[in-house]
This record gives C-alpha cells, structure tokens and sequence, in this order.
C-alpha cells in the first residue's frame, strides 16, 4: 500500500529542522542533488535523519557561513530530497530541461505550508495549505477543479465551501491529496526518519578552511568536525575565530549592534507570489 504524503502534515524530523522536501520526475536522486547544488561526486555515505542532527547544519547567517544538506532517494516515479538548512527557493532550477518537481514546505505559522509545482523551469502552479483562496504560479487556477471536487473551495475559487475550519490538520491533508492524487505522489513514512539515506552537501561544503579548523580542534581536544560531509559546525566555528581572531569582540559587537531589531529564522518564505511575476 502506497504511503502518500498525507502524513507530512503533521511530520517533524526528529533533527528539529522544519519539514522541507523536493520531488522530481524525469531525474534520479543524484541529478536533483546536483540541480540543488551538491558538487558532482561528493556524496557522503547514507545517514539517518538523528545522524544529520550531529553535523550541526547551521542556517543562521550571523553565526557562521550558512550550510545546507539534503538526504536522497527514489520512490513511486520520483526522486525526492529531504532538506536540512536554511530555506531555499530551488524549485525552478530543479524543474529545468523538461523535468516536473513539487517543493513542499512546512511551516507551522505563517505564512503557511505551501506545496508548489513546476515544470520545464517554471513555476505553474501551487497555494497555500488553509490559504487556498491564494494560488501562484503560471496558471493558478489549474487545480482550482480539485480544489472545488475535494470540498474545499466553491467554483469562484475565493470562498470556502466550510468557512469555520475545526480540524486545520485534516483541511491540510485535503490540500494535500490533491497534489499526491493528481501527480501520483508518494513517500514511505520511513525514509523521514528511519532510512538511512544518500546524503549530499548543498550549500556551505567543502568548508575552504575545514583542515585548518580540525588541526585547531584535534590541539584543543574539542570534538572533531564530521569528515563525511566537511562542514564545520556553528559552534566550533565560533569557538575557533574567536581564539584566533584579534578582532573577534570587534566585529561581534558590531554584527550585534546592526541586527538590533532583526529577527532571522530559517522559515521564512519569499512570496510566491511576487516570485513567479514575469
């Protein structure tokens, strides 16, 4: 029996990142790790989802050089990617040459999860899980006729059919449903988090200065970064320019003082909207 996606609504990885994933159809595993930026040739041995915790993938620009991984496979006619990191707006590159992909994102505020389709390098067509009355996309309206079937959405596409919502959750798996009925979509519930999986820096590896913090680390006896993947965790980044660097106090300060007011988080999504506008 067919997994679906129905069950990513209410997943979390057990790595604390929120729910991120990327299917394509035309493409094996590899080539959408490629299209998403992994170096040709650098994957890592497969790891679960509690072993990506221990690499401390850092997607917080002021404290370090921002770092991405995504955990591969194959499943139902798609490959998918599971992304740990900071939120990257992938879903063009990986639909080019022809290629059909669906980008979904968790969110547990607002603005909401969106699941997006694209194909041949453009974004056709998505909306918002509970905000579906907002649709992007090329042809926004192409699953409008789903949306009215599942009881969702009346035909002029702007009202609810039930506007007083009780179970946000099971309007989200409607929502969902279209997307995995429509385009066939499936994925095991065990690839979240129990399969080891093909693992591939996208962002921020090899670190230029990987050797040279290792040596640092290995002489301070401080854990040693992970060899698999070359990224050096936030923290012994941190700890490594703050002993080395004269100018360290400096220019945290001074990184402090322009944030002030600023709040960063790895959730926030551009508006698809304004994304997809010619």
């Amino acid at each position: 029996m067919s997994d679906g996606i129905q069950w990513m609504v209410d997943a979390m990885p057990s790595s604390g990142w929120t729910l991120d994933v990327y299917f394509a159809r035309g493409i094996d595993a590899e080539e959408l790790a490629l299209r998403m930026g992994a170096p040709r040739g650098a994957r890592a041995e497969p790891m679960t989802d509690a072993e990506i915790a221990a690499l401390d993938v850092d997607a917080y620009p002021d404290h370090g050089p921002s770092s991405a991984v995504v955990r591969v496979g194959e499943h139902a006619g798609w490959a998918f990617a599971i992304t740990y990191g900071p939120y990257l707006d992938l879903l063009e590159e990986v639909s080019c040459d022809g290629v059909e992909a669906v980008h979904y994102h968790h969110n547990p505020d607002h603005p909401p999860t969106n699941v997006m389709y694209a194909r041949d390098g453009r974004t056709v067509c998505g909306f918002g899980l509970c905000e579906e009355e907002h649709r992007y996309g090329q042809e926004p309206d192409l699953l409008l006729p789903d949306l009215v079937a599942a009881g969702i959405l009346h035909p002029d596409g702007e009202s609810y059919c039930d506007p007083d919502i009780d179970d946000y959750d099971d309007r989200k798996r409607l929502g969902l449903a279209i997307f995995e009925e429509r385009f066939g979509l499936s994925l095991p519930c065990t690839a979240l988090a129990e399969a080891p999986l093909p693992v591939y820096a996208i962002k921020g590896s090899p670190a230029p200065d990987f050797e040279e913090i290792s040596a640092w680390a290995a002489a301070k006896g401080k854990p040693l970064p992970d060899e698999r993947l070359r990224l050096i965790p936030a923290r012994l980044r941190g700890e490594y320019e703050q002993a080395t660097d004269p100018q360290w106090w400096q220019r945290r300060n001074h990184l402090r003082t322009v944030a002030v007011g600023t709040f960063h988080t790895s959730g926030v999504l551009r508006d698809p909207a304004r994304h997809t506008e010619p």
